[in-house]
């Protein structure tokens, strides 16, 4: 792994992607995490807080839309695919460091979603599940009806892959990527902001680029 890892480095461009579809094959199998410490080569690192994560085909996929709202729902992909799509483009940056710039996310507006549920008196935050089992995440209602906050379908102008988080994940552009849950399953308007899962260990939960976690990073455009 460390070979591939080094290999992603130096080989450049021509053979950047190649070795890191490598390692997000071995990264995918890897319980323990330690394949997010590689070097990485220009693009994305593999995250999971369980270890794998059974994949979910278009047939079996379900997001449901729950909480303080009107009228829960539940989308399977077709239904999500079938609503208007909104792509924007902007830089990814994770907390731990690295940034992909000028990265191309295509989905539904999360606004668009809260907006059919009906969000009833004393909704003021939205909470996201995962079917991993275990991550979560958080953002107050104002910032999930901000224009750059995604239920996103595609991610570099394809579908979200399952190691990327598909079929579905968040995107919030203007955060630090933990807020861009990954395999996403539930929407919950709740009473008040709930911290996610990295909020629990000390993460911001308002977690605004360049301007939390300590981080001084560019903000994200």
């Amino acid at each position: 792994m460390l070979g591939l890892g080094a290999a992603g480095v130096a080989a450049g461009p021509a053979l950047s992607q190649t070795v890191n579809s490598l390692l997000a094959g071995i990264a995918a199998k890897d319980p323990t995490g330690l394949t997010a410490l590689l070097p990485d080569s220009g693009g994305f690192e593999y995250y999971s807080v369980t270890g794998p994560v059974p994949a979910k085909s278009a047939a079996d996929y379900r997001l449901t839309v729950d909480g303080l709202v009107d009228h829960p729902a539940s989308y399977t992909l077709a239904d999500l695919q079938a609503m208007p799509q909104v792509r924007i483009v902007h830089d990814v940056q994770c907390v731990t460091g690295w940034r992909v710039p000028k990265t191309p996310f295509e989905g539904v507006r999360l606004a668009d979603l809260l907006e059919a549920a009906g969000v009833r008196q004393g909704g003021t935050a939205v909470h996201f599940t995962c079917f991993d089992g275990s991550y979560t995440e958080s953002l107050t209602l104002d910032q999930a009806r901000r224009d750059d906050v995604l239920v996103a379908l595609k991610m570099q102008d394809k579908p979200v892959t399952h190691d990327h988080g598909g079929p579905v994940r968040l995107y919030v552009a203007p955060m630090y990527f933990y807020k861009s849950a990954k395999w996403l399953s539930g929407i919950s308007v709740t009473p008040t902001v709930e911290a996610g899962y990295w909020e629990n260990y000390g993460y911001d939960v308002d977690a605004w680029v360049g301007k939390s976690n300590g981080r001084d990073d560019a903000p994200t455009s």
